[in-house]
């Protein structure tokens, strides 16, 4: 008999820990310094025109990003807090979260703000760059693809650099104990530390492709517009954001329901060889905190008696 198809569960990697998403809740595991683990609950606000637009092609990866940026600032700011403090000291936490809790929408704007700051960056710096090598590559199409070239540079090199830092190192080691559990999960394994380490880190709906996929699919989408003056080429670009961001996110699914298919599923191929640099090998601790975290998430889930409906950025 076959097997039902599982829900796709979404998460992100915090500072020592995991953080899981479902329909309802949201749930952050973390490790703390006395090596116990604890966990932080987040349900999701229901938000009847976000779930309408969220059925909606092209319109709905814009909607998961926002809330995807906005929810997971609030995991990281709680992972941030806790991690190096010794629970004997929580009082002190508690004492600063009267006025941290009446700031939860503040951290989570300012999570969507930082995101769109960083795409603005991202965006900006290539075209200026390529604008130098205008007396070169003078014709649209090798700007385009200069300033593609340019694109994917300065991300691989931003990856590269922040990972050589020993908290960014842990972080994608979490990110990649998180990929584990889901790929175990997916494939109906028991959750235990040792068939999740026999599991892939690489997973095909990683926020990581879907960045890649933003850069390759921008190429596509500059193609049909003009490259000259340079405030209009900068004016285009700012513009077609959630245009490239759409199409991108309905990209990253498509490469996702195609991963079994002999030759289509090599379409999703990049996206997971750029998580050879986000996602590292996790030590079996670190692989407890995610299996921890999944686990309190589906429980918090079965209370609920719901199941996701829609895909997740892993």
């Amino acid at each position: 008999m076959e097997k039902q198809e599982r829900p796709a569960y979404g998460g992100q990697a915090v500072v020592e820990g995991v953080m899981f998403g479902g329909k309802k809740h949201t749930v952050t595991a973390v490790r703390r310094k006395d090596d116990s683990i604890e966990f932080f609950h987040l349900p999701r606000k229901s938000r009847p025109v976000f779930q309408k637009l969220k059925k909606i092609p092209f319109i709905r990866g814009i909607v998961a990003i926002i809330e995807a940026s906005a929810n997971g600032s609030q995991h990281l700011n709680f992972s941030t807090e806790r991690f190096d403090v010794d629970p004997k000291d929580d009082e002190a936490i508690k004492e600063q979260q009267g006025s941290k809790l009446s700031m939860i929408l503040g951290v989570a704007t300012i999570g969507v703000i930082s995101f769109l700051f960083g795409k603005f960056i991202f965006t900006l710096v290539p075209i200026f760059l390529a604008q130098l090598t205008r007396p070169i590559f003078s014709s649209d199409f090798s700007q385009v693809l200069v300033e593609g070239f340019f694109k994917l540079l300065f991300l691989l090199a931003y990856i590269y650099f922040v990972s050589m830092t020993p908290l960014i190192k842990r972080v994608f080691q979490y990110h990649g104990a998180e990929h584990k559990v889901i790929n175990t999960y997916e494939n109906y394994k028991e959750l235990t530390v040792e068939n999740v380490q026999a599991h892939s880190r690489l997973h095909y709906r990683c926020g990581s492709s879907f960045i890649l996929f933003t850069v390759i699919v921008g190429v596509f989408v500059y193609m049909l517009v003009p490259t000259s003056p340079l405030w209009l080429r900068i004016v285009d670009r700012l513009a077609l954001i959630p245009v490239v961001l759409g199409i991108s996110f309905e990209v990253l699914q498509l490469t996702n329901k195609l991963r079994s298919v002999p030759v289509l599923r090599y379409l999703g191929y990049p996206g997971l060889w750029l998580q050879l640099l986000t996602t590292k090998e996790p030590a079996d601790d670190q692989v407890e905190v995610a299996i921890a975290s999944f686990k309190e998430m589906l429980k918090m889930e079965n209370k609920e008696q719901g199941n996701p409906d829609e895909e997740e950025i892993v």
